[in-house]
């Protein structure tokens, strides 16, 4: 049982339930390509099925970790700093990202967007599931809106949440990785009838990295 001032230092966000942290490449999205330092939190709620890091829902499985310990770990190499999850806005971001910034990184965040904005955030990555939609606050800060494509449905879906993010937002679809074989092809057809959108590939996964 966590003490009040663990739970206070949580609250506030100078402690966080770290599940892992590590340099390498960003699989998808805008960013897709560049050298990146990822930080990763526990702790989840929104339960995808598809989910390919159900073990960070449990956010006691992880250590709550000061805040000044994870960012003197990143890796003064890199440029961009990832924060991702689980789900990383169920937490107040704001001292985090204070400390990351003070350091020259840039900040970005890959999020569902089911809690409330927080943090300064060079790039706000907002990828929405039906399970627990968006708060209006994701959806205005969102400069890239990515929709995981897992059946036809996800299309009508897609242009949903297309409709109320802001207009500047990118809009990205992307297979669910074990549907690759069966939904790319309709991806391909949807983005050339409806060239506003374009397709991001996870493509750490066919190079093989984390």
């Amino acid at each position: 049982m966590k003490n009040e001032q663990d739970l206070i230092a949580l609250k506030e966000g100078r402690v966080l339930p770290l599940m892992e942290d590590f340099y390498t490449i960003q699989g998808e999205g805008f960013y897709s390509g560049n050298a990146a330092y990822f930080i990763r939190l526990g702790g989840c709620d929104v339960g995808c099925h598809w989910c390919d890091v159900k073990e960070s829902w449990e956010a006691g499985s992880h250590p709550n970790t000061a805040v000044e310990a994870i960012v003197e770990k990143i890796d003064p190499q890199t440029k961009l700093v990832v924060i991702t999850g689980g789900e990383p806005l169920m937490y107040n971001l704001d001292y985090l990202t204070t400390q990351i910034k003070e350091k020259g990184f840039q900040t970005n965040i890959e999020t569902s967007g089911a809690y409330e904005m927080s943090g300064v955030f060079d790039w706000v990555c907002l990828s929405p599931k039906k399970m627990k939609l968006p708060t209006e606050s994701a959806y205005k800060a969102a400069d890239e809106l990515k929709v995981i494509i897992y059946n036809k449905h996800d299309f009508i879906f897609a242009e949903e949440q297309a409709a109320k993010v802001n207009p500047n937002a990118l809009l990205l679809l992307q297979t669910e990785w074990s549907k690759n074989k069966e939904m790319m092809p309709e991806i391909i057809e949807y983005v050339k009838q409806n060239p506003k959108w374009k397709i991001s590939l996870q493509t750490h996964k066919y190079l093989d990295i984390p």
